[in-house]
């Protein structure tokens, strides 16, 4: 098995233009119809009537990203199956999202998530975690666009700077012409096209294969089958323990508080709505999810005896997707575009939503006040409107900025995609702190911000780590010369064990999970001894600040002479 030349037919550009075009056209489509984006209501909060059923596609669509897609199959193919136990705590921890953070939310009705963090805390926190939030998204956005260019510069012979170009320019001008809505119903025909993509890979290894079982026994001979891993050892990389609670931590810091998904809930008319959405996300994003992972297993089956990550056909597992379809689809005409069109799709999806969302936080958190501030007087609903475009068109070109320069990281990118994880754990902490409880001040927040995101930050980049323990290949069914190059690789391997320390050797899933526990308890501990402004001693008599149960005990201890509107309660 060698890796022939990119084939990519003029059927291939028909579908993937397409896809391009009708993605520009609903932009566009949005811009002229409703009440023509008059105000920031319509524009970034799509005027607060979008159906259920296209926003729990967005909220999938919103962080399943090409980069997740090449990831969780070639995860699946290196590691074995374990991984889909992550499903499971998605379902769990939607429970928690939609009855205890999603109700605060919609009761606040800002839309910036981080308005909340103002009147509970004070500005200061706003600003920081605002600040938090805005680096590690435009961190991403350039990783979404850079990461699938590199596989698919292999399949389809695009230059990455043209893929990069095409795909950054054409999210940046449907999503800021379109606002909110357009994003939306991008989101839910880009969806469609990642299953398609994804679906389309296993379908043509059941061809070759000649059935789905056959494709499993390989994998069980191969030792990737296997999700039995029970053990409650941190160290130990993927088990049941570490994808439901690292995997909790992780979907609550995206579904619970993250801008992204909260600017998404406040699309719809009411919190059942909002609930009903996010419920619905979670068969919509395990389907996703278990498909893709069982691609992983699909393309094992062709690769099982002659690995091409060993033999050097390719540089790295996250090119086996792209690979496999240049091998298997590369003759059928229009096959490869509709792989392609979803890979780009989900680019399309992430990086649109990402836009949308930068573009309220910097209105809302940064430049009304700075502008009001500067002229005394507030920024007017029409102006509004007209900034907030100009904003998302700006982040657009940081965002291809980011990609470019992603290039010359080399190593770097891992640690992006790292710290986009261990920002979230910290961040849900200080949310969870100012809605769980009324002893959390802003001084013992902060502290706890800081020291937990240096905790995590610490376990991600503290060096040297172990090696990660891939299953084994075999190079067996290789062309000599391919087998040749696979043993000098082995050789290559260093043997001598060495001891690493314990922190270095906890699993990538724990990370946010213990940047959120340090968060919670240094700033708990922290704000016993530090001093409330007289602003935050308003705040823990407000009942709408808190998690509906503690809020109905706070109301019941109100004198029932004050008007507080518990009826999200």
């Amino acid at each position: 098995m060698v890796m022939g030349k990119p084939v990519f037919g003029i059927w291939d550009y028909v579908i993937l233009i397409l896809v391009l075009l009708v993605s520009s056209l609903i932009g566009v489509y949005y811009r002229f119809t409703g009440g023509k984006q008059r105000t920031t209501k319509e524009y970034l909060l799509a005027d607060k009537n979008m159906p259920f059923l296209p926003v729990a596609f967005s909220l999938m669509a919103s962080f399943m990203s090409a980069i997740t897609l090449l990831g969780v199959s070639s995860e699946n193919y290196s590691f074995g199956i374990q991984f889909v136990v992550i499903n499971i705590s998605y379902g769990i921890f939607t429970w928690f999202a939609a009855y205890l953070y999603l109700p605060v939310f919609f009761q606040l009705q800002a839309t910036s998530a981080y308005e909340y963090l103002e009147r509970r805390f004070g500005k200061t926190t706003r600003t920081v975690a605002s600040l938090l939030y805005t680096f590690q998204m435009v961190l991403y956005m350039g990783i979404v666009l850079f990461a699938p260019a590199i596989a698919l510069e292999a399949i389809t012979g695009i230059n990455r700077t043209t893929a990069i170009l095409v795909v950054g320019l054409v999210c940046t001008f449907y999503s800021t012409v379109g606002g909110m809505k357009a994003v939306l119903m991008t989101d839910v025909f880009q969806s469609l096209l990642m299953y398609a993509a994804v679906i389309s890979v296993i379908v043509c290894a059941v061809i070759d294969k000649g059935s789905f079982s056959e494709i499993w026994r390989i994998a069980e001979q191969g030792n990737r089958t296997s999700i039995l891993d029970f053990s409650i050892d941190p160290t130990v990389r993927h088990s049941w323990f570490s994808l439901i609670i690292g995997g909790g931590v992780t979907f609550l810091s995206l579904y619970a508080v993250n801008q992204t998904q909260v600017q998404r809930y406040l699309t719809v008319k009411d919190l059942k709505t909002a609930q009903k959405a996010l419920w619905w996300n979670w068969p919509i994003l395990t389907a996703l999810s278990l498909v893709t992972s069982f691609s992983g297993l699909a393309i094992y089956s062709k690769y099982y005896d002659c690995d091409p990550v060993a033999t050097k056909v390719i540089s790295s597992a996250d090119q086996l997707m792209p690979l496999f379809v240049l091998d298997s689809m590369g003759h059928i005409p229009a096959l490869s575009g509709l792989f392609v069109a979803g890979i780009f799709s989900a680019s399309l999806s992430t990086v649109s939503a990402s836009l949308n969302s930068l573009a309220a936080v910097t209105v809302e958190d940064y430049y009304k006040p700075l502008h009001k501030r500067i002229f005394n007087y507030p920024l007017s609903e029409s102006r509004a409107v007209i900034h907030s475009k100009l904003i998302a068109f700006l982040y657009g070109g940081v965002c291809l900025l980011v990609a470019f320069l992603a290039q010359y990281l080399g190593g770097l990118l891992q640690a992006a995609l790292t710290i986009f994880g261990t920002i979230g754990g910290p961040l849900l902490g200080i949310f969870t702190l100012g809605m769980f409880t009324t002893t959390a001040n802003q001084k013992g927040t902060l502290l706890g911000l800081v020291s937990g995101t240096l905790l995590a930050l610490w376990m991600a980049f503290g060096q040297p780590k172990p090696p990660l323990p891939r299953l084994p290949v075999s190079t067996k069914g290789c062309a000599t010369e391919l087998l040749f190059n696979a043993t000098i690789n082995i050789l290559e391997t260093p043997t001598e064990e060495k001891h690493y320390f314990w922190l270095y050797r906890v699993s990538y899933l724990y990370q946010g999970v213990f940047g959120l526990a340090c968060t919670l308890v240094v700033g708990f501990i922290a704000s016993l001894f530090l001093k409330r402004s007289d602003m935050e001693q308003a705040a823990i008599r407000n009942p709408e600040l808190f998690i509906p149960p503690l809020a109905r005990s706070l109301a019941k201890a109100q004198k029932p002479n004050l008007n507080i509107n518990i009826s999200h309660l």
